[in-house]
């Protein structure tokens, strides 16, 4: 993704799947060379001859102040965090000048989004407010309102673009705790260049809450807690705790160690929660179900063993059940943190 410099000759590898926004925005391209997924067609001296004189220049000459927390996509994100990208760096060359990034390094931040309303999934503009030094992003069901309608503490806050769910290529969903629970809030904007500076303004804002939260700690392990995406998502069909209830088609998302499900994929609140601990706690995951349970319909089974209960899920196809399989796999191979055990507590008490 580093590309167009005014240097001379113009040698540089490009994505293919951007190529079209990024020669569109650099007006003054000469010369393009596309990297096709079959790098063998250039030798390695063509690629060391073209890096030296395309990519590392472009780099050193537009991304010379790139923020430690603003999120630098990859091929796998989507769209629109690819084509905000290109801007910034090229378009609007925010990071060459520092005074370009205040819409999202000031600290606050304040706006009107689309939120989509909890009972009639009906989107209304909504005054949003960000505040590092409140630590805290809230929103106000009106205009003039005084009192916020929810206030949202940084520390637990997280957003991921979700342009599939929410039918909208602009759409971001914001997740923090109430009462321990993950409320979900979707929200989108017009204008993709507002979108993204949201995002990075709560990644700021998270970035420096962390930093003072936990002095010493290095960036590099910060950084991956500024926001994330969840490690699965999709529909299973799940039964109650005595498995004697039918099996029911529920909304499943992976967030880290909660597996929340929902009836539908926009819903504002979890149907449930629960939590996955690690190998080293007595958790594990089997394929297939336990003998004589019935009432799914649903062939791909799937059993949680936690140290107090099993959950059963079942897949529709084959292919379901494996992903889901690696997803749980990757959590439970991990072993937990100290401040999990805490949340793992909360849940075997939980009401």
């Amino acid at each position: 993704h580093s590309v167009c410099s005014c240097l001379c000759p113009h040698f540089f590898l490009i994505c293919v799947s951007c190529k079209h926004l990024i020669i569109s925005v650099c007006v003054c391209v000469c010369v393009c060379v596309i990297l096709h997924t079959n790098i063998k067609c250039f030798s390695s001296s063509h690629l060391q001859f073209m890096d030296s004189l395309g990519n590392n220049a472009c780099k050193a000459k537009y991304e010379q102040i790139v923020p430690a927390f603003y999120y630098c996509p990859t091929q796998k994100d989507c769209m629109l965090l690819r084509d905000q990208w290109i801007r910034a760096k090229y378009e609007r060359k925010e990071f060459v000048c520092v005074e370009r990034q205040e819409p999202y390094s000031a600290g606050y931040r304040e706006g009107f989004l689309w939120k989509r309303g909890r009972d009639n999934g009906q989107y209304l503009s909504r005054k949003f407010i960000l505040s590092e030094r409140e630590g805290v992003l809230k929103y106000f069901n009106k205009h003039d309102a005084r009192e916020p309608k929810a206030i949202m503490k940084i520390n637990t806050v997280n957003a991921t673009f979700q342009p599939t769910k929410i039918g909208t290529a602009h759409g971001l969903q914001i997740t923090y705790l109430k009462d321990n629970s993950t409320r979900n809030i979707f929200v989108y904007h017009e204008d993709g260049k507002e979108m993204v500076d949201w995002f990075n303004a709560i990644r700021a804002a998270r970035f420096h809450y962390l930093q003072v939260a936990f002095p010493g700690t290095p960036n590099s392990e910060l950084l991956s807690k500024l926001s994330r995406n969840y490690i699965k998502e999709g529909y299973m069909e799940k039964t109650g705790p005595k498995h004697t209830e039918g099996f029911k088609k529920r909304w499943f998302t992976m967030d880290d160690r909660r597996l929340m499900y929902f009836k539908d994929p926009l819903d504002a609140y979890a149907r449930g929660e629960v939590f996955i601990g690690s190998k080293e706690n007595s958790y594990t995951v089997l394929p297939g179900l336990p003998p004589n349970i019935q009432g799914y319909h649903w062939l791909f089974g799937i059993t949680i063993v936690t140290p107090d209960r099993k959950f059963l899920f079942a897949c529709e196809t084959e292919e379901d059940q494996k992903d889901w399989i690696a997803a749980f796999q990757t959590v439970i191979s991990r072993p937990m943190m100290p401040q999990e055990y805490a949340v793992e507590a909360y849940f075997k008490h939980k009401p």
